[in-house]
């Protein structure tokens, strides 16, 4: 049987979940992820564990947080006067948003501290930090 290895384009089913447990990703009812192996279109410790799978193998992968989204970066959070916040935008703690930059570029934000006087937002990725485990099922291989 082939096996995948780096720049073969191959479809996986997956389940992310985090240490406690908790599912954060799944393809569970979806299309599995197609993605070339080796080309930067997953996150690193999931994608260097794929070679040498074959089709309808299943495993695990522990996927330290470095290998994943990275660690957090203190400088992705910045703190807004809540007066320059609009009042329609909810500004519950979690609440994901979307702000533009300067340079007109749409970024994802989190709603992590709001208080009288400010609000602060975290660009950070919301698994950053985070030591994530897959469970993956290789379902299709097309060779490069």
């Amino acid at each position: 049987m082939a096996q995948v290895k780096t720049g073969d384009t191959v479809a996986i089913h997956y389940t992310g979940t985090l240490a406690d447990g908790a599912t954060f990703d799944s393809s569970q009812g979806r299309d599995p992820l197609e993605f070339q192996v080796g080309s930067g279109q997953i996150i690193p410790g999931l994608d260097k564990a794929l070679p040498g799978m074959e089709v309808g193998d299943k495993k695990t992968v522990e996927v330290p947080c470095d290998e994943a989204y990275g660690q957090p970066d203190p400088n992705a959070q910045q703190a807004v006067p809540r007066g320059e916040i609009p009042d329609n935008i909810p500004l519950d703690l979690g609440t994901q948003l979307q702000v533009q930059t300067p340079t007109g570029q749409v970024m994802p934000v989190t709603v992590v501290e709001v208080t009288d006087e400010q609000v602060t937002l975290d660009a950070n990725h919301p698994l950053a930090g985070k030591d994530l485990t897959f469970a993956i099922e290789l379902v299709e291989i097309k060779a490069a």
